[in-house]
């Protein structure tokens, strides 16, 4: 009897976009440090942070751009996949966060000029980015396209079932809006903040717009299918993202909004952000209570490490910066308290997930398709 040879892995051969939530996951921890205030330790980690999230994403980068040189077959497979494509809002949405983490932790590093600088372009960038995931991926993946083998245009029954991976691709600008904010703060003339005020409120209207049907499409699934495959349990916590990211968003713009408008626009916009924050904030604590039980189920059902892991952080870190931006907004230190609490789960679910990331890498069963993968991206 003869030995298997184990497969031979090309390098380079499969790295989907999916890889940029590791940008996603790690600069949130800047940003929700410094979000939750200005002691010493938080700066440490906050800068800590930012650097791990910039050297992250200039090899995420690299591995891309050797991918599409030396696998290019692959790469356009992957912006046919009806799972895949949807993750190449995790392009766009790294950027942001590169930006706005280089802004509010990189600045006592590089200084306060190279750091808006720099967030200038990574939010140039990941605002055209994020627009154009959001028309694009959607328009053909889950509007449906005819003659798309990746989208069948057959019955109802095979098309592909809705999951928390639909809304990568649409809140990229939601993440532009709370981004536009942070760099408004950067800038004494009222016409460029005004200017930014006035991208971040279309921003958070055109991704708000865009989520609210998948959101209930999603978690219409949830309530009449069940949480499906195991493996996708924790693709669940995307939906956390947009609920934490908007009420960021509009707790953000509303400061904005206070030193570039008159009283009474401010004063609706003020009023209309925090019956939004408020709402949207318990919408999202009930939300990680469900996600939760998500998991613990699939845990006990064995639950495969994968790249989706890294679901569990940036959605968390968008509920720990909306937290810490009601605190703010309303003054109430409870919420400070929960965002408090939020950052010490997003520490310890970055750690559990990085280290998984580690070992995948070292032993390469990260960077090898899954076989329910490699047989679709086959078509």
């Amino acid at each position: 009897m003869t030995l298997r040879e184990p497969p031979v892995r090309t390098h380079f051969a499969h790295v989907p976009p999916n890889w940029f939530a590791t940008v996603m996951g790690t600069g949130i921890l800047a940003v929700a440090a410094h979000g939750l205030g200005s002691g010493a330790a938080l700066t440490v980690l906050s800068v800590v942070f930012w650097l791990l999230a910039c050297l992250v994403y200039i090899g995420v980068i690299a591995a891309t751009v050797m991918h599409w040189r030396r696998h290019r077959d692959a790469a356009r497979a992957h912006l046919r996949h009806p799972m895949i494509a949807h993750f190449y809002g995790a392009v766009p949405m790294a950027t942001l966060t590169v930006g706005t983490s280089t802004l509010v932790a990189g600045v006592h590093v590089i200084g306060s000029t190279a750091a808006l600088a720099v967030d200038i372009v990574c939010f140039t960038l990941g605002t055209l980015g994020g627009v154009a995931t959001a028309l694009l991926i959607p328009a053909r993946h889950l509007l449906g396209r005819a003659g798309d083998p990746a989208v069948p245009d057959g019955p109802k029954q095979n098309r592909p079932e809705p999951f928390g991976g639909w809304l990568m691709s649409v809140v990229p600008p939601m993440v532009s809006a709370s981004a536009a904010a942070v760099l408004a703060e950067a800038f004494d003339e009222p016409g460029a903040r005004r200017a930014l005020l006035v991208i971040g409120l279309a921003a958070f209207v055109f991704s708000l717009v865009l989520a609210v049907p998948i959101v209930v499409s999603v978690v219409g699934s949830l309530v009449t299918r069940g949480p499906g495959p195991t493996g996708l349990a924790p693709t669940w916590w995307i939906v956390l993202g947009p609920l934490g990211q908007s009420v960021t968003a509009a707790c953000l713009l509303t400061h904005v909004a206070t030193g570039v408008t008159g009283a009474v626009t401010a004063g609706v916009l003020g009023a209309l952000a925090y019956g939004y924050a408020l709402t949207v904030w318990a919408a999202a604590v009930i939300w990680i209570v469900v996600a939760t039980l998500i998991t613990v189920w699939s845990v006990r059902r064995g639950l495969p490490f994968g790249l989706t892991w890294w679901s569990f952080t940036f959605p968390l870190g968008t509920f720990v910066t909306g937290s810490s931006a009601v605190a703010a907004t309303t003054g109430h230190t409870e919420f400070a308290v929960v965002a408090g609490i939020g950052f010490a789960a997003l520490l310890l679910a970055w750690g559990i997930v990085a280290a998984g990331t580690v070992a995948g890498i070292v032993d390469g069963s990260l960077l090898i398709a899954p076989a329910k993968v490699r047989g679709t991206l086959g078509r």
